[in-house]
């Protein structure tokens, strides 16, 4: 295996492990077991964990870029593509049942553990933000296009984090169908001055 694909796979693996346990709860011993090489060929890579944390991050925004690239291309409107932003919920419902947002909950233990790669990982969110924030503007809401991202990036998060407590695929699914339902609206009101509001979750079951 050659330096590069040994990198790449503790890259890969750390990043799962992050997301699973828990950047705090992950140790060096527990990628190196998980991927089966010994410590000294870890730490030719690797000397810290805060080095993972940040070639993981690195690697989030390659693949967070190339979706957002692919949806780009896939969608012919842009409410095809915020679509395709939204139904990642549906798409990943059983992960983000388990263990929830990839995103989210990686910049929620950095935000509580003050930790310096904070911004960093906020990148991942803006990232989104500045994204969506195009696709509102296409969609003819250039007026309150930022607002309206923020709107989704909540929402999203919201429910991931509701989906996650409660371990509840059915929530993602309705919540969802709300959010298309608010999209919707989004376009139908596109000469209005005043933002479309989030709908309000409904907890059914």
């Amino acid at each position: 295996m050659s330096n590069l694909s040994t990198r790449g796979l503790i890259v890969e693996t750390a990043d799962q492990l992050f997301y699973q346990q828990g950047f705090e709860h992950t140790s060096f011993s527990h990628i190196a077991e998980a991927i089966n090489i010994s410590r000294g060929n870890f730490y030719h890579h690797f000397k810290t964990k805060d080095e993972i944390l940040e070639a993981v991050i690195q690697l989030r925004l390659a693949k967070t870029q190339e979706m957002l690239d692919r949806w780009e291309a896939d969608g012919k409107h842009p409410r095809e593509r915020i679509q395709s932003f939204i139904q990642i919920l549906v798409m990943n419902k059983a992960n983000i049942k388990r263990y929830g947002c990839p995103v989210g909950t990686l910049c929620s233990e950095l935000a509580k553990l003050n930790h310096g790669s904070l911004a960093d990982s906020n990148a991942l969110l803006t990232l989104f933000r500045i994204w969506l924030r195009k696709q509102f503007v296409l969609l003819g809401r250039e007026a309150d296009a930022d607002q309206l991202a923020m709107h989704a990036l909540a929402f999203s998060q919201g429910v991931a984090t509701l989906a996650n407590v409660f371990k509840d695929e059915k929530f993602i699914k309705n919540e969802v169908n709300q959010m298309l339902d608010w999209l919707k609206l989004c376009e139908e009101n596109i000469t209005s001055s005043e933002p479309a509001s989030a709908p309000e979750p409904t907890g059914e079951k």
